[in-house]
């Protein structure tokens, strides 16, 4: 990894950017063998994670009040392309999803007693937590359509539902669960009758059901749930009644510029693959980098980094602005995976059987890729909400302003 200050950016965006790369690219991805199946992957784990909060890099989504850098949304952005360079930067900084997602929701959304209880220590990474909105018999693509229920009886919330793809499920000591909170199942489709509900994991009638393999993973941290009348206090309501819509699109829509800002740094790792092997392979008489098909691999990816990236760094900004930046959240949110997808099947193809191999990162990034393009909403629907909003503009005598 060679990382170089971006002259555009203050001094303190550049620093972060430059002190991450040193953690991960000095100490994380030479030691990528032992965090995923060496013997000393604890130790060695927990030496990153002190090495990280030394440098005072730690939890950078968050407030420095809870253990935070506190540096803002921009700057996180061009630091998460440094930490997608390896798959277990992030955990070790202590920005994993769910967590990091949950952490935000709850310093936005939270009372004092719920931060106290919650946000603290999952900041410190002393407790786990998941978030429970999917369900497997409804459209992931229609939250408003969610048939999970909490009927207020007496002090207390009663939830019963049932949830699938919850990540970290099976680990998690809280979920942040997405409930209607009407007694009434008849009226769906209505944004104002959704409250998110803190659930300890512990409670009675919360029971993990299964590990949901995905892609052929048995392990996949993807957990389908029960909720059988789970009892809460209603003090576990986060935030207003019916603010459940409000604050998962609040949770969503700054994961989606983190995504793809992730996308981004594992597109320039699979690049870097890439480009590499091809100067150092022989094949049919000749290094790689002499065959056409391969020099059209490089170009092709370039051009596809750089348009990714640059619409990236120009939604964050313009969310930075504080701009109405919907249309190019769904541009991203489409386009990104699919260039990585893209990048990264070139890479394997140049690294041939070794690129299926998880003695790379690839198969794991072009699994990520796909995942993507359904995960916080799926492709069409983003195209769907692109054209409603450009036709909106010119159905009230606008027109597209590609400069603004």
């Amino acid at each position: 990894m060679q990382i170089s200050p971006i002259s555009t950016l203050d001094d303190e965006t550049n620093q972060i950017r430059m002190m991450t790369a040193d953690i991960v690219a000095s100490h994380i991805i030479p030691n990528e063998h032992l965090l995923r199946r060496g013997e000393h992957a604890c130790e060695k784990w927990a030496q990153l994670v002190n090495e990280v909060k030394q440098s005072g890099l730690w939890a950078p989504h968050l407030p420095e009040e809870y253990g935070g850098m506190g540096i803002g949304f921009l700057k996180l952005a061009y630091m998460h392309e440094v930490l997608a360079w390896s798959p277990f930067s992030s955990a070790i900084f202590g920005i994993m999803a769910p967590n990091s997602g949950n952490a935000q929701i709850l310093v936005k959304y939270g009372t004092e007693e719920q931060k106290k209880q919650w946000l603290r220590p999952l900041a410190a990474g002393s407790i786990q937590s998941c978030y429970a909105m999917t369900e497997p018999d409804q459209p992931g693509s229609d939250p408003r359509s969610l048939r999970t229920i909490a009927v207020r009886d007496g002090h207390q919330w009663v939830i019963t539902g049932h949830k699938w793809f919850v990540s970290n499920g099976r680990h998690a000591d809280f979920a942040i669960v997405m409930c209607r909170t009407e007694e009434s199942r008849i009226e769906v489709g209505s944004n104002d009758r959704m409250t998110q509900i803190i659930v300890p994991t512990d409670a009675p009638g919360f029971e993990v059901i299964r590990d949901i393999p995905v892609w052929g993973n048995e392990s996949s941290n993807h957990a389908e749930i029960v909720l059988d009348h789970v009892r809460v206090p209603l003090e576990n309501q986060l935030g207003g009644r019916g603010s459940g819509h409000r604050a998962a699109q609040d949770r969503l829509g700054a994961g989606r510029i983190y995504h793809c800002m992730n996308c981004v740094g594992q597109m320039w790792r699979a690049f870097d693959l890439m480009v590499k092997r091809s100067l150092e392979r022989e094949v049919h008489g000749g290094p790689l980098e002499a065959k056409q098909f391969v020099q059209g691999f490089i170009a092709d990816s370039l051009m596809d980094i750089q348009a990714a990236r640059l619409m990236t760094i120009r939604c964050a900004e313009r969310i930075d602005q504080g701009h109405d930046a919907r249309t190019d959240i769904s541009a991203i949110k489409v386009f990104v995976p699919a260039a990585m997808e893209r990048v990264v099947d070139r890479a394997i193809q140049v690294h041939g059987a070794l690129g299926l191999s998880a003695d790379l990162p690839l198969e794991g990034m072009y699994r990520g890729a796909r995942t993507l393009r359904l995960a916080d909403g799926p492709d069409e629907v983003h195209r769907i909400l692109i054209a409603k909003n450009v036709l909106h503009t010119y159905r009230n005598g606008g027109c597209w302003d590609f400069g603004n």
